[in-house]
């Protein structure tokens, strides 16, 4: 389909138009380690806070699901550890997901790997505080600024004074191993960093390996060639907050996300392989491809690029 054809369904269909559309779903050998997807929405989630537009009355009407914020959980079988990405305001959702439909080990989590200070993001950290679970010394993993904003700043601070958390110092491009077999390495972007630095993630098992990258500001202002980074891996979970520029009723030159029509503008002209890696995520709720179904997102998934669905598998 030509970027002609997409600018037709653009601006031929309403945003709120549904179809069915079956979504791919990796299957996984339950003995070895996976990522499952436990959020698709933006930081503030679906439905929005204070929208009366038609994206979120679909919710109040029943006609569309509740949507959890952008986070992936990494689990291993093997070793009976599970992870998450992102401490999202659902973390309390999302964690339940990982015990009752991946596993219980006796632990609320394991580790939780931030990207960023942005309130999607991290926020679901108080949940492990004194008000709430009141954890004892859960390892989180995060870069210099994000560590610093985390000790100097309350109501965070308390968590290391309670010692809810442990915080643990990434480095950029520095691997950690989590054990023989997983490893996840910090990769900075560029973003609205006013507290942060921003991170995405190399997360590698023993056969497959993937790139998540919730945050970014645009694709052309990276330093690496987004191209290059989704060829290396199998899986590239990849920020799409925005379908298209004038979406919502703000300037949004100072909210810079890639629209989803530029990084498959961007993708045009490589084949359907490394296309089929990507799996659009984060989606803000104007967006229509949050939607269970919807033709735009059709005309994505027939050009070979994929979205992500809370439940989906992803082998490692």
């Amino acid at each position: 389909m030509s970027k002609a054809q997409i600018s037709f369904l653009i601006l031929s269909f309403p945003f709120f138009y549904s179809c069915n559309t079956e979504l791919k779903k990796e299957k996984i050998d339950p003995q070895n380690q996976y990522i499952t997807v436990l959020g698709i929405a933006q930081d503030a989630g679906f439905p929005h806070i204070d929208c009366d537009n038609d994206c979120c009355n679909a919710f109040y009407d029943g006609s569309e699901n509740k949507k959890l914020v952008s986070c992936l959980g990494l689990v291993d079988l093997l070793n009976k550890k599970k992870w998450l990405f992102d401490a999202t305001p659902d973390m309390t959702q999302q964690v339940r997901d990982l015990k009752l439909n991946h596993l219980d080990n006796g632990k609320v989590i394991d580790g939780v790997f931030l990207t960023h200070a942005h309130i999607g993001h991290y926020t679901g950290l108080m949940y492990l505080g004194f008000e709430a679970l009141g954890g004892n010394n859960v390892p989180v993993y995060a870069m210099p600024r994000m560590k610093t904003y985390l000790e100097n700043n309350g109501p965070w601070s308390q968590l290391l004074t309670f010692n809810n958390i442990e915080l643990r110092q990434l480095q950029n491009d520095s691997i950690i191993n989590l054990n023989t077999e997983l490893k996840v390495t910090p990769i900075l972007v560029p973003h609205r960093d006013e507290y942060s630095e921003t991170v995405g993630y190399k997360i590698e098992g023993n056969n497959k390996s993937a790139l998540f990258i919730p945050d970014i500001d645009k694709w052309h202002v990276w330093k690496k060639n987004i191209i290059e980074e989704v060829k290396k891996v199998d899986y590239a979970f990849l920020d799409a907050s925005f379908f298209r520029d004038g979406e919502i009723a703000r300037d949004m030159s100072k909210i810079p996300h890639p629209f989803t029509t530029e990084t498959t503008t961007l993708f045009e002209n490589e084949d359907v392989k490394t296309k089929s890696k990507i799996y659009f995520i984060h989606f803000n709720h104007s967006n229509p491809t949050l939607k269970d179904s919807h033709p735009l997102k059709d005309s994505i998934i027939n050009l070979g690029f994929n979205f992500a669905k809370e439940g989906d598998v992803f082998d490692l």
